[in-house]
């Protein structure tokens, strides 16, 4: 039995892993290795390891990266609900003390912090290889925390399986973290053709490089959907009129400018009184605290928006089945959205470069400019033109494919790589 080690450390990442880890869990011949770690693990990014743990999937380790140690009782007072300052429940004020202790150190997302973070990522998991011995390791995209997490399997000779490589984000440092990660893959899964050719491009071997579609799309396909009014219960906001789902992240290629840009893209939506808004915070990439920050200050503001930490991967993706469009500057505006045949407004450069479907709207991040991208999105032309629009990243069989693959590498396994020589045409 082979033991497949798969890294989880956002709430999007783990979504999109959902099936390829089932496909794992289920086959008699593997044996399914979850380490959970960053932000899985931080009470400002919604505790969503309760999402993992309520999935049924067993966790082998969780790894806490994004955090200096903290003592029980503080570790304690962070995942107690009674602390939740929205359910006005009492807190004594030393719990209050410390639990501001602690989230001060869970949230230290600066440049800094998160360099300290792919330092503790590195040491445990080096440690967390040499007690788990996997047979190879999958890992989804192109977060930072990637980068020690496969420079260290490296070290112990561990084969890397990399999902979603070849994509071009032109707005985030994601970008360059993505192609280091395919330099240290030894198997290749991107999410469409054009982004198979980016890899061949780059060195990479053809026969180790598949097309087999986005994971993303197989979910959406494949997914158990709540009913509205299951879904509005869940989320405890009522959704009786048409309503968009928000995601704004940090363009980490410009710095400070994100935190102009959330107020731009949130004054935007007050343009729009008579509609509902569904905001999901931005993940824990340098700037995401203070964009946090302003949404909630804002969505204070404002009877018809609610604002999460995180859904989960199945309310978040009923919230887009019912919902009229899809604004900001999340992937799952070009992957996931055109499958639900709704508009999405895509706004300033962060996914700038990814293959687009016809129902996304670029536009940049100024609040005329939004206010006209959304005006057309609702319009009865661009509403047809979604609904037609043909979505590029696959036909929903990839997990499956994915881990056939993994099972015929692993019978005769190779961590040494050529450098894969494209032939030039002359021209520059």
């Amino acid at each position: 039995m082979k033991k497949i080690c798969v890294v989880t450390a956002t709430r999007a990442e783990f979504g999109l892993l959902w099936n390829v880890m089932k496909r794992i869990e289920e086959d008699p011949e593997l044996e399914l290795c979850l380490a959970v770690t960053g932000a899985h693990l931080l009470a400002s990014q919604g505790n969503t390891l309760w999402e993992i743990e309520e999935s049924g999937i067993p966790i082998a380790e969780k790894i806490p990266i994004l955090e200096e140690e903290a003592g029980p009782k503080e570790r304690h007072l962070v995942l107690k609900e009674a602390v939740n300052p929205e359910e006005n429940h009492p807190i004594l004020e030393e719990e209050a003390r410390l639990k501001e202790r602690y989230l001060a150190l869970e949230e230290d997302n600066s440049p800094a912090g998160i360099c300290r973070a792919m330092g503790r990522a590195s040491a445990r998991f080096g440690e967390f290889y040499a007690r788990q011995k996997p047979d190879l390791l999958v890992v989804l995209g192109d977060r930072y925390e990637l980068i020690p997490i496969c420079s260290s399997a490296l070290q112990f000779r561990i084969p890397i399986a990399h999902i979603s490589g070849g994509e071009v984000t032109a707005g985030a440092l994601d970008e360059l973290y993505r192609h280091a990660v395919t330099k240290m893959s030894h198997l290749h899964f991107p999410g469409c053709e054009t982004y198979r050719m980016r890899i061949i491009q780059m060195g990479e071997d053809p026969s180790r490089v598949f097309n087999y579609g986005d994971v993303g799309v197989e979910n959406i396909l494949k997914m158990d959907f709540m009913e509205k009014k299951e879904l509005e219960e869940s989320i405890g906001f009522s959704l009786d009129r048409p309503y968009a789902c928000v995601t704004f992240h940090p363009p980490t290629m410009e710095g400070a400018g994100a935190f102009s840009q959330i107020r731009e893209v949130l004054e935007a939506l007050e343009a729009f009184p008579g509609m509902k808004f569904i905001l999901t915070k931005a993940n824990a990439d340098a700037g995401g605290r203070k964009i946090n920050e302003i949404m909630d200050r804002y969505a204070g503001k404002h009877e018809n928006w609610k604002c999460f930490s995180s859904l989960g991967v199945r309310r978040y993706l009923s919230a887009l089945k019912y919902c009229e469009m899809v604004i900001g500057n999340s992937s799952s505006g070009i992957v996931e959205a055109p499958c639900f045949h709704i508009p999405t407004v895509n706004i300033g450069s962060r996914q700038q470069g990814r293959l687009q479907a016809a129902s996304i709207l670029n536009c940049p991040p100024a609040k005329k400019e939004i206010i006209s991208a959304m005006k057309r999105a609702q319009s009865r032309k661009f509403r047809e033109t979604a609904k037609k629009a043909v979505n590029p990243y696959g036909n929903g069989d990839a997990s499956r494919r994915i881990v056939a693959e993994i099972k015929k590498y692993l019978e005769a396994p190779d961590i040494q790589k050529t450098f894969y020589d494209v032939e030039w045409s002359g021209k520059e």
